[in-house]
């Protein structure tokens, strides 16, 4: 799947003068070298949710797993919209990056074992799962798979401060 170019768009009020936008390459290798990431879901209720985990940058999109009965599980099941971010907590330096989107859940078994070599290439083989039925499997546990492609991204820059928004065409 090729992926899609976004222009970047610098905001200058939150930008320090002479601030540059950040090209979409930058971000996706920050997005796809980060280690943890924080998942913000909402609640039936209405309330957020907000989670660390691990993901995965696999073919244009961040992926993730969960199990069926946690509360980000749940969460998705009523509400697909959810926002990933990964960063720094440095003031003085960095990017950070929050990709707004749907997680849709993976089950295509070709798909699931891409992201299951990535995982473990990423963590190591203590992330090793099957692919079994539409999900991972570890330790006879079923795992649900999300994919979110981005729809909007952001990008803080710090030292020199810059807000960079990238805007995805999807059909």
């Amino acid at each position: 799947m090729a992926e899609q170019e976004p222009v970047p768009e610098l905001d200058p009020r939150y930008s320090d003068q002479g601030a540059q936008p950040t090209g979409w390459s930058e971000a996706r290798a920050r997005l796809a070298e980060a280690e943890l990431y924080w998942l913000s879901t909402v609640r039936p209720d209405g309330r957020p949710h907000v989670t660390p985990l691990i993901a995965v940058w696999v073919d244009g999109a961040l992926h993730f797993c969960t199990g069926r009965g946690e509360r980000k599980a749940a969460n998705l099941a009523g509400n697909p919209h959810c926002v990933l971010t990964t960063g720094c907590n440095n003031l003085a330096g960095g990017l950070d990056v929050v990709v707004e989107g749907e997680a849709v859940r993976l089950t295509e078994a070709a798909s699931l074992g891409a992201v299951a070599e990535a995982y473990e290439r990423e963590y190591g083989s203590d992330w090793h799962f099957e692919v079994r039925d539409g999900c991972f499997v570890s330790g006879g546990d079923e795992i649900l798979v999300f994919r979110v492609a981005p729809v909007t991204a952001f990008g803080f820059g710090k030292g020199a401060y810059s807000q960079t928004r990238w805007r995805f065409d999807r059909d």
